[in-house]
């Protein structure tokens, strides 16, 4: 009898688990289309803005802007590195790959004899470099899951001062690309010094009457290039999160329904035993009765 009232407790709380990992896996699946859209809507303005600067770009442009400015002779010696990782858990390897992605990029860049800065945005990544002791420049864990344009420019303002007065060489982004909701691939990307955008019309570069002048043009351009790279990595990352934590929670009530078919055969099982020993104690007392 003790063995019965066991799993039926065990099988209450694994419905009531499933019924949470359930709810999360609808919210966490409403979430996503919206940060679906946001990643799709914001790709648009990327390309214009990556078209219009491959259009303006020259060399003897590029000499005028510090954020154009490439390493000199003596290569990368200071590196602004910005992770972003979610505030929350429940979400699978996630966090995880995007740490490790960190991790990795950091002792690449510390083995190349670079300094690093490291800026984190979100709680998880900041909980864990704090555990393991490494210095933080910076972090943000009040973005949450709506980043806007305002929260990119807080992000990379101050790299973006640093870096035109020289005292970075290069501003690197760790994000999760978001390829679909079940891709999402921990990311690396030099966002400082500016690349020149490959035109996709093989470098042929029309002859536009310009005015204000290109490097008018570009003053503006240039920063706004940079804060939509780190806004996309915001929100291909919110995203990219949601994705994962839909995947995870589907995959915790499939193993829940899995468990529930297993506990309600062996509660029967033993059940069954439970009621053939009592009819066979009940025919064996009437027995001994009789005789």
């Amino acid at each position: 009898m003790a063995q019965a009232r066991e799993l039926r407790r065990r099988i209450k709380s694994v419905q009531s688990t499933r019924q949470i990992t359930r709810t999360m896996e609808m919210v966490a699946t409403s979430k996503l289309k919206r940060a679906q859209d946001r990643v799709v809507a914001a790709r648009p303005y990327a390309a214009a803005l990556a078209e219009v600067i491959g259009d303006l770009y020259a060399p003897d442009l590029a000499e005028q802007f510090p954020l154009l400015r490439q390493p000199g002779p003596q290569g990368v010696r200071r590196v602004g590195l910005i992770g972003v990782t979610a505030n929350r858990g429940l979400c699978g390897a996630f966090n995880t790959n995007l740490i490790r992605e960190m991790r990795r990029r950091l002792q690449e860049l510390e083995g190349q004899g670079a300094q690093v800065d490291l800026h984190l945005v979100g709680r998880k990544g900041a909980a864990f470099f704090r555990f393991a002791r490494r210095a933080i420049a910076s972090q943000r864990t009040d973005i949450g899951e709506k980043p806007t344009a305002l929260h990119a420019q807080e992000v990379i303002a101050p790299l973006l001062e640093q870096f035109a007065a020289g005292s970075l060489d290069a501003v690197e982004i760790v994000f999760a690309k978001f390829n679909s909701a079940i891709s999402t691939p921990a990311t690396t990307v030099r966002i400082l010094p500016i690349a020149p955008p490959a035109r996709a019309d093989g470098g042929v570069r029309a002859d536009y009457i310009l005015k204000p002048s290109a490097a008018a043009i570009l003053e503006e351009l240039l920063p706004l290039y940079v804060r939509n790279q780190v806004f996309r990595a915001l929100v291909e990352t919110t995203a990219g999160f949601y994705g994962s934590q839909r995947t995870a929670m589907k995959n915790a009530t499939d193993n829940a329904g899995d468990m529930l078919d297993i506990l309600r055969r062996t509660y029967n099982r033993a059940r069954q035993g439970q009621i053939t020993q009592e009819l066979a104690e009940i025919v064996g007392g009437a027995e001994a009765l009789n005789g």
